[in-house]
């Protein structure tokens, strides 16, 4: 199961470069919650990839104070360490580019509150935002709905994971503000389902099939009426989660603003963003707007990695300098896999052509030098 897995892997990555040799023809997991940082940024990285080793690739999502995306990010803002050693940016050897002129797909989950509560204005536009949501997405960009509903579940899958804007927009005028009660945290726990099941990470060799990151937008008012899974159920699985699911929230309510901090705190703890609407309708279109823009302005750092083929998981570090020159940098944690990829002619291509954008050194050395560790380098060859 383990070696099936790992050859997935493989062909998932064959068709990440044809992304990234487009990008570079056109120009580049711990999270730190932005509150707590000392710069009022952070970093929230997705997944790692070393399928075509001895190249890597690392998906990740910037945030501000705001938790805006930190725009025109470049190899001067990246800070990169591979097993405590520090890439020198000089030596050529990681790129950075933006999720947004690459194939690679994103995922998004709507999740509808469709109880009587909600009927006339608040629920048309909210229709009405979901429907500009899904036609400002990108033609690779998969989008799934979900309603919540009076059926023994709590939910209704009304669309599973669909690329045509039109037949999404279909399914979602079907939707009626009828329901009784509201199951929202059985909602979005099952959103959270549909995000880690197939194709979370993909499955195919085709970039355009290979997901980069899949999130949820939830309109609703924040009232939780009888679900199975308590918000405190809800908030451990979102912290225990292993691929990051952020949650975007559109609160609004024409009843009891009090339910609304429900929205809030989901939104807090999945590293999504929050969206204060209340009553004021008109914001909604809006918010969504800047949904997407937050979506699509995810990076990828590809770099070229040094380290022997043993098997073995590796630490690696990320780190933002921002803005560049500051002196700063804030460093996430994770870690990748060398493993000797198989000898497939895709496989073999792709490695050529990322071979061509980031050549190997004539000594193989990518990292920094400081004199003070020099010595320590020494000692552990040594040992080796």
């Amino acid at each position: 199961m383990k070696s099936r897995q790992k050859m997935a892997s493989y062909l998932v990555t064959v068709g990440l470069v044809m992304s990234f040799c487009f990008a570079l023809a056109g120009q580049a997991a711990a999270t730190t919650d932005p509150s707590n940082t000392l710069q009022g940024y952070g970093i929230k990285i997705f997944r790692v990839e070393s399928g075509l080793y001895p190249f890597v690739q690392i998906y990740l999502r910037s945030f501000d104070q705001n938790m805006n995306p930190l725009v025109n990010l470049n190899e001067r803002n990246l800070g990169l360490m591979v097993t405590g050693r520090g890439y020198d940016p000089g030596k050529g050897q990681y790129r950075i580019h933006s999720i947004r002129n690459r194939n690679e797909m994103i995922r998004t989950v709507i999740v509808l509150d469709t109880s009587a509560t909600m009927k006339g204005v608040p629920f048309e536009t909210a229709l009405n935002a979901a429907a500009r949501f899904i036609n400002n997405k990108r033609s690779q960009d998969q989008v799934a709905i979900v309603a919540l509903s009076d059926n023994e579940n709590g939910f209704e899958l009304v669309s599973n994971f669909e690329r045509d804007p039109g037949v999404l927009g279909r399914r979602l005028a079907d939707l009626h503000a009828n329901g009784m009660k509201t199951r929202l945290y059985d909602g979005i726990a099952y959103a959270m389902q549909l995000a880690a099941g197939a194709g979370a990470g993909g499955t195919s060799s085709s970039d355009a099939d290979y997901v980069a990151s899949t999130s949820i937008v939830v309109f609703s008012d924040g009232k939780d009426e009888g679900s199975a899974i308590s918000r405190t159920d809800l908030m451990t699985r979102i912290t225990n989660i292993k691929t990051p699911v952020p949650i975007y929230s559109l609160a609004y309510t024409k009843i009891k603003p009090e339910y609304l901090k429900n929205m809030q705190a989901l939104s807090k703890n999945s590293f999504g963003k929050y969206y204060h609407i209340d009553q004021a309708y008109g914001e909604m279109t809006r918010s969504v707007e800047d949904i997407q823009y937050i979506l699509q302005n995810d990076y990828v750092i590809t770099f070229r990695a040094y380290l022997p083929i043993d098997g073995e998981e590796h630490l690696l570090k990320v780190g933002i300098e921002y803005p560049s020159g500051s002196g700063k940098l804030r460093y996430e944690t994770t870690s990748f896999e060398t493993m000797e990829p198989p000898v497939f002619p895709k496989i073999m291509e792709a490695q050529k052509q990322l071979d061509q954008y980031l050549p190997m050194l004539p000594d193989a050395n990518p990292y920094l030098s400081n004199p003070f560790t020099s010595e320590l380098l020494k000692v552990k060859g040594a040992e080796n």
